[in-house]
Order: C-alpha cells, then sequence, then structure tokens
C-alpha cells in the first residue's frame, strides 16, 4: 500500500513517547476501492501527554494512541517514509505529508490474492476459487514459484510431466493457461489477452503485486529483514522475519502432484523458508525476542526433521523462551534420528548448542510486563476429547484457530479447558470474552465494546482509551506486540466482529469458538476444527463425570448410560441437562428420568434446555434457509440430504437447494458428511418437527386480532 496524501501536523510541547498507529489506505489491486488495515509502529516527538494520535487527509486515515502525558491532548500528524509493521517519527509543529508508507502482508481486500507457501489457494473478492485439475493446479503453482519472470514453456513442460511429455504438451499447457486466465479474470471475452495470465515470447508471466503473493511478501519482508541485521538492528530484523514466517502455511505448494512439488523451482523456495528461519533464530537470539520466533521454528524444523543448523537453533530458541527440558529433549530427538537414519553423530554446530543449554547460558527475559490472566473457570466435568485438545496443541502456533460446530457440541468447554493447560505456552497471560454471537436474549458484543473489556483486562484505565474503534484497536495491538499471549474470541458471531480483535505479533494465539464456519476468517489463514458429537465412549465419560461433580447417588448401570447417551444424541448439552435432573430430581430419579426420555419419543421435552440455544440459531438464518430447515424431517433419509432429493422436497431449483444446504451447513444445522451430502442431527430433527408444527397451527388457526 503507498498512501500519497498530505495531512497536517500540529504537536505541543516537546517530549519522546512510542505509540502506534492503525492504517486505512487503498492498495494497488485489480478493482477500485480496495482496502486494507495495517498496524504501525510510530515513534513521536513533540507530546508531554497521552493522547490520540489522528491523521487525517483524502483516502487515508491514521489514529492512534501516544504513551506518556496527559488525557485530552489530540495531535493530528503525519508519518513520512514509514513501513508498515516498521517504525516511522511525527515531528511535531509542522505541515507534513505522507509519503511512501508501504503494507506487506495478508490484507483484507477486494481483488485476488494468491498462496504457494502451504497449499496452493486462490482468492478473489474474499472467496476461494477452484483451480481445477491437479496439473492446471501445478501450472499456477509454477507460475507463482516463479512470480516476476516469464516461465519458458519448455520449462513447464520439464516441470509438468517429470518424465517424457506426451505429444499434446504443448496444447495441453495451452488448455491450461486459458482456464486459469478465464478463472483469474472471468469476464474477459474469448480471446482476449487479459492483465494477468500473459503471454511472452516462448512462456508465460503471471502478473502480480507483491502484496497478493505471499511468496512475494516474504521476499520482501526478508530483505528487509536481512538490511537490519546487516546494519546492526537485530530487533527490527526479529520482527521482519517473523513476519515474513508468518507467511509459512505448511510445505511448498501442497495440492499439486509430489512429482511436480520434487522439482528444483520447489525445492529451492523450501530452501528460501529455511535459510530465512535460520536468520530469524539469529536475530531473535540477539534481540531477546526469542519468544516470537519459536512458533516458526517448530514449523521448520517439522519440515526439515534431519537439518542440524535449524535443529541447533531451535535448541538454542527453546532455552532462551525458558523451556530448557524441552530444548534437551529436542536435542535428544535430532541426535537418534541422525543415528537412525544416517548413522551420523551430531555436528559441531547442534553439539555447541546443546552444551550452551547444559551450562543455562540461555535465560528467558525477564518480562517487562506483568501477565494478565482472564480465563473462565476451568470447566469442573470436563471429560473425554483427547484427539480434539491434542489437534489443538498441534495447531497452538497458528495465528487463529476457529473451533466451530453445533449447538451444544462443547465448543466453549473444549476452548477453556485446553486454555487452562496451555498456560505455559502462553507465559505473557490468557485473555477471554464472551462475543454474544449466539446469546437468545443479548444482540452479539459490538468490536468496539469488546476492545474496551480487552483493554481493561490488560489494565488500561478507561479514561486513558482512546475513541473510536481504529484507535482502540491500534493501542490493544501494541499492548500485545511484545506479548505471548492467549485470546480466547467466544461465541463469536461473524468476521467483521473478530477482525480488530485477532492479535497480530507472532507467537499469539487468537481461539475462535463459534456455531458458524467463518469462511471469511478461515480465508485469512485461520486453521479451523471442526467439532462433532463425541463417541458413544467419550459421550459415556462425559455423563459419569458430570454425575461425579454434581455429588449424585446415582450410579447408572452400563445398559442405562447407554441409553441416557443414545437419547442425548451423545450432545454433551444434552447430558449436562439429563444430569441436572438426575441431582436435582427427590428420591430415587434415575428410573423417572430415562422413563421421561423414553416417553418423549426422540423429541425435546424431556430435553427443554436445548430449545433455547437451538432456537439462536435458527432465529439467525436467512429466511429462505429457515424454511427449509423446517421441511428437513420430511425428508426420508436421515443422513442422505441431496440438492436433487431435497429440491423437489421444497420446490426449487436444484441449484437454489445446493445454495440453501449449504448455508444450513455452514451454521451447523446441517453436517456435510461428504461433498453434497448431508445429514441431520437426531436432536435438530426433532426441534424442526417441533417448529414446523408450531408453524401449522400457527396458520390454520391465526389469532383473531378483531
Amino acid at each position: 500500500m503507498r498512501a500519497e496524501t498530505p495531512m497536517r501536523a500540529e504537536t505541543p510541547g516537546r517530549a519522546e513517547a512510542l505509540g502506534c498507529a492503525e492504517v486505512l489506505g487503498s492498495v494497488r489491486g485489480e478493482g477500485p476501492g480496495v482496502e486494507a488495515r495495517r498496524l504501525v509502529q510510530v515513534e513521536v516527538s513533540g507530546m508531554e501527554a497521552l493522547g490520540p494520535v489522528a491523521a487525517e487527509g483524502p483516502g487515508v486515515e491514521v489514529s492512534g494512541s501516544v504513551r506518556g502525558a496527559e488525557p485530552g491532548v489530540e495531535v493530528s500528524g503525519s508519518v513520512r517514509g514509514a513501513e508498515a509493521l516498521g517504525c516511522a517519527e511525527v515531528r511535531g509543529s509542522v505541515q507534513a505529508e505522507v509519503s511512501g508508507m508501504e503494507a506487506l502482508g495478508p490484507v483484507a481486500a477486494e481483488g485476488l490474492r494468491f498462496q504457494v507457501l502451504g497449499p496452493v489457494r486462490v482468492w478473489r473478492d474474499g472467496v476461494e476459487l477452484d483451480l481445477g485439475f491437479p496439473q492446471q493446479r501445478a501450472l499456477l503453482a509454477l507460475l507463482l514459484a516463479c512470480a516476476g519472470r516469464p516461465v519458458p514453456t519448455g520449462e513447464i513442460l520439464d516441470v509438468l510431466w517429470a518424465e517424457r511429455p506426451p505429444a499434446s504438451a504443448v496444447h495441453v499447457t495451452r488448455r491450461y493457461a486459458g482456464a486459469l486466465r478465464r478463472l483469474l479474470e472471468p469476464g474477459l471475452p474469448p480471446r482476449a489477452p487479459g492483465r494477468r495470465l500473459l503471454r511472452r515470447t516462448g512462456g508465460y508471466l503471471l502478473a502480480a503485486e507483491t502484496d497478493e503473493v505471499d511468496l512475494l511478501r516474504f521476499r520482501e519482508l526478508t530483505r528487509r529483514g536481512s538490511r537490519a541485521a546487516a546494519t546492526g538492528r537485530p530487533d527490527t530484523a526479529a520482527g521482519h522475519f517473523a513476519r515474513a514466517l508468518a507467511e509459512w502455511r505448511g510445505p511448498v505448494a501442497m495440492g499439486i502432484p509430489a512429482s511436480v512439488r520434487a522439482h528444483v523451482q520447489f525445492t529451492a523456495v523450501q530452501r528460501e523458508l529455511i535459510g530465512t528461519a535460520r536468520l530469524a533464530a539469529d536475530a531473535a537470539l540477539l534481540s531477546g525476542r526469542a519468544e516470537q520466533i519459536l512458533p516458526a521454528l517448530r514449523r521448520a524444523t517439522a519440515q526439515e526433521p534431519l537439518d542440524e543448523p535449524l535443529h541447533a537453533r531451535l535448541v538454542l530458541v527453546l532455552a532462551a523462551c525458558g523451556l530448557q527440558a524441552e530444548a534437551l529433549r529436542t536435542y535428544d530427538d535430532i541426535r537418534h534420528r541422525l543415528a537412525t537414519d544416517l548413522s551420523l553423530t551430531p555436528g559441531p554446530e547442534l553439539t555447541a548448542a546443546h552444551t550452551r543449554v547444559l551450562r543455562q547460558e540461555l535465560r528467558r527475559p525477564r518480562a517487562s510486563v506483568p501477565a494478565v490472566g482472564q480465563l473462565p473457570p476451568e470447566p469442573a466435568a470436563f471429560a473425554g476429547r483427547q484427539a480434539e485438545s491434542q489437534q489443538l496443541t498441534r495447531l497452538a502456533d497458528e495465528s487463529a484457530v476457529l473451533v466451530c460446530g453445533m449447538p451444544g457440541v462443547g465448543k466453549t468447554t473444549l476452548a477453556v479447558a485446553w486454555a487452562h493447560g496451555a498456560a505455559d505456552r502462553f507465559p505473557d497471560g490468557r485473555l477471554h470474552i464472551d462475543l454474544r454471537g449466539s446469546d437468545p436474549v443479548r444482540d452479539p458484543v459490538p468490536p468496539a465494546d469488546a476492545l474496551r473489556e480487552l483493554l481493561t483486562a490488560l489494565e488500561v484505565p478507561a479514561h486513558r482509551m482512546p475513541d473510536g474503534r481504529a484507535a482502540l484497536a491500534g493501542l490493544y495491538r501494541t499492548l500485545l506486540a511484545e506479548r505471548r499471549v492467549l485470546v480466547v474470541l467466544d461465541d463469536a458471531a461473524d468476521t467483521e466482529q473478530l477482525r480488530p480483535l485477532l492479535p497480530t505479533a507472532p507467537g499469539s494465539l487468537a481461539l475462535v469458538t463459534s456455531r458458524n464456519a467463518l469462511p471469511g476468517l478461515v480465508a485469512t489463514g485461520a486453521r479451523p476444527l471442526t467439532l462433532e458429537p463425541p463417541s458413544t465412549e467419550d459421550a459415556r465419560a462425559i455423563l459419569t463425570e458430570q454425575l461425579r461433580t454434581r455429588q449424585s447417588t446415582a450410579a447408572p448401570a452400563p445398559s442405562v448410560t447407554h441409553e441416557i447417551v443414545t437419547h442425548c444424541g451423545q450432545l454433551p448439552l444434552a447430558l449436562s441437562a439429563v444430569a441436572d435432573r438426575i441431582a436435582a430430581a427427590p428420591g430415587p430419579p434415575l428410573t423417572a428420568v430415562v422413563a421421561e426420555l423414553r416417553d418423549a419419543h426422540g423429541g425435546l421435552d424431556a430435553l427443554s434446555a436445548l430449545r433455547a440455544p437451538f432456537l439462536a440459531s435458527y432465529r439467525r438464518l436467512p429466511a429462505d434457509s429457515a424454511r427449509l430447515f423446517l421441511l428437513m424431517p420430511r425428508h426420508p433419509g436421515r443422513s442422505h440430504l441431496t440438492p436433487e432429493t431435497v429440491a423437489p422436497l421444497a420446490g426449487l431449483p436444484v441449484r437454489r437447494a445446493r445454495l440453501l444446504l449449504a448455508q444450513l451447513a455452514e451454521a451447523h444445522l446441517l453436517r456435510e458428511t461428504e461433498p453434497g451430502r448431508y445429514a441431520l442431527h437426531d436432536l435438530l430433527r426433532a426441534f424442526a418437527t417441533e417448529l414446523a408444527a408450531a408453524a401449522a397451527a400457527d396458520t390454520t388457526n391465526p389469532t383473531d386480532t378483531s
């Protein structure tokens, strides 16, 4: 992003302070009005008071906060020559201009966005595109790996057909290129050259800006980090390297044939990533920012299990983070792999790292800010979910994880229980906020109110909080910039509510729970974990633990426990409701409660606690999706719902039925068992039956208003 806009700067007094700003401006891209938001660290001179910083100009807004003075003092100023996520100066009492401001990294913008440092993916206006056949996807991956230069046809044939290309290979390549061109520019007339996939003499060129391709952003940030390291600024270098490695989401060009990925073009990119990881570790160890680099270094070593220099740095970084025992285990693991796989002993660099750890030469620097803690109490009756908890642990080095699923499946319970067990991973604290996305009574929490609540947890007094969402978000991200924290964003309504609440500093994690699949959040890099009802064995364990924590004297026989679990559809919220009923009922309650479940004949009369959460999800559906949901019980197949079988039931075209089924699945009121095939949970089926019956009764017997 470049901003070339004049702005005013009026700053009384003289003093130095550090603050931050969030930049809103235009980005080079395919469509007009493309926007991006970026956090900018701003070094302010000329202020003796704490007050908001605001800079205005056509198309650009900079706002944030300044540390160190009286409330109520306002500054409108400018940033000259600044780099997003870098440092700039604002100097007071002068007229100034914004020039040369750049924003690198994934942007929430319209237009095209390409990913090759991980799965090969493309988004247009936030919607992921289907890239077609594996060979066509491989062609796009090659063009992305070579972004910025034409790729000769001979090289394309060598990559796509590693052995002997068929006689039709050139024609097939042209066909793939044409399909990709139409995919990237859907309104392109036939045979038009377009502006994206360009034909060059003897080859093809993918035209893309740096901020559109993760590999180009990675290379630019690595270049900046290397320049900072070479000029003796390891702290700045570590920041650039950390943001570069944040673009790395898995093995290069995943999703294309393995024979293609083995080509030198892709292995060379993998070597670039490993090289940057080494540079990042060196800068982090020099600057005392080891925790910022640790997540990326873990990912790098997982992909290069025999790289001694990389593992030596991981051992040192772990020790610098205070994880001495893990550092020693890591050394033992790589030593064992080297002996088993290569019949080698550790080399000098790895041995030296091990010796430094044994001598305790690396210690975690004492935190300059106190750790924060704002989690709800640990769930008393948490049981089962070992596989899901392990999956969260594997994803803990990501920037955001989304736990989603149907109402009552236990999303919050899992997130809070895991957060309590992950204290060592987030030494600077753990935050929690209930965003009320599915609250049956209250509206979702507005982002500005959520930011104020989080800032309060970070011990920011109310009178020190700036006005406006952008300024609040800037202050929030500044306070988290040097911390490694877990932020549990519970019961999110949508991606827009979440966007300003996501921590941006490497090493921090946003753990989001929501009843919705939030494709917009996933498109920005969040890793989804869809929570299904637990297994029968886990459901029995949950019921047993629920009864134990309620000090119930009931001890159901295995056959009775199995019956209760079956009637509850293995849903944790239903099991909790039954445990409450058993614990609260006078006399010998067990047989009576089981009889109620039987007499309900699969309905919700014995599980009335489920109606409110189910109804809250239903009320948030679009009208057509809600109508289709009420028709679901009429479908003869419980787990074989398809657009073709549902369309006649609802009197809809198949295409419309497909869209509505996808909306219900996104709200987790249906479960997509395989592409294009859906299933309805028994308790949701009972709820839909009740609603449909009530709607039919209202139609038959309208209220008399005369």
